[in-house]
């Protein structure tokens, strides 16, 4: 007999964020690894002595350390991912009932600190990695053949990508083209046939 499952949510009881991340988990050595308590100093002339407590700067750049380390380009989908990951809740300190900010408000935190404080933030955080032992002053060797003029003229560097020869021999051979299509020059009719 084929089995079927119901969707049936009971309600969490005595469950901890501690208890469920592993204790190898990538989060839990990146917070035993740094130490983000210096970006208070960096952010304390940006805000007014009143008013209602805003979220924390170490919690807000833990979430920019997050859209670095997952490859995530905006706060909103930066907030859903650390919505659906328990670990990343753990990293900031938000139990499962705890509301998550905003993505707007991160939006308006990030404007309000400005491009100088993100550098030096990401300065002192690498130097944190250098002497934790994550990061070292190595950078892999390119080949040549892989950095254009153009690029080292501008002080950038391309990644390396493998020569198109296979390009090359697409190029030569006769294109199969659907019937059909409109637009095509008239060489691509002729290969067409």
């Amino acid at each position: 007999m084929m089995g079927t499952k119901a969707r049936h949510f009971a309600p969490l009881v005595q469950v901890s964020l501690e208890a469920l991340v592993p204790p190898d988990h990538f989060y839990r050595h990146l917070e035993r690894s740094l130490d983000l308590s210096f970006v208070r100093e960096f952010v304390q002339q940006r805000y007014a002595g009143g008013g209602r407590p805003s979220i924390d700067p170490v919690v807000f750049f833990k979430l920019q350390l997050v859209m670095f380390f997952e490859g995530i380009r905006s706060e909103r989908q930066l907030m859903r991912h650390a919505a659906d990951r328990l670990s990343i809740r753990w990293d900031l300190g938000y139990d499962l009932g705890e509301p998550l900010p905003d993505h707007s408000s991160l939006t308006r935190i990030r404007e309000r600190y400005g491009i100088d404080v993100f550098r030096r933030f990401f300065e002192q955080i690498v130097e944190q990695c250098q002497a934790a032992g994550l990061v070292w002053g190595k950078e892999p060797q390119r080949k040549k053949w892989a950095v254009l003029p153009m690029s080292r003229r501008r002080g950038r560097h391309l990644r390396n990508f493998p020569p198109r020869s296979h390009l090359r021999s697409r190029s030569t051979s006769p294109r199969r083209i659907p019937s059909g299509m409109t637009g095509l020059r008239s060489w691509e009719h002729k290969t067409a046939a």
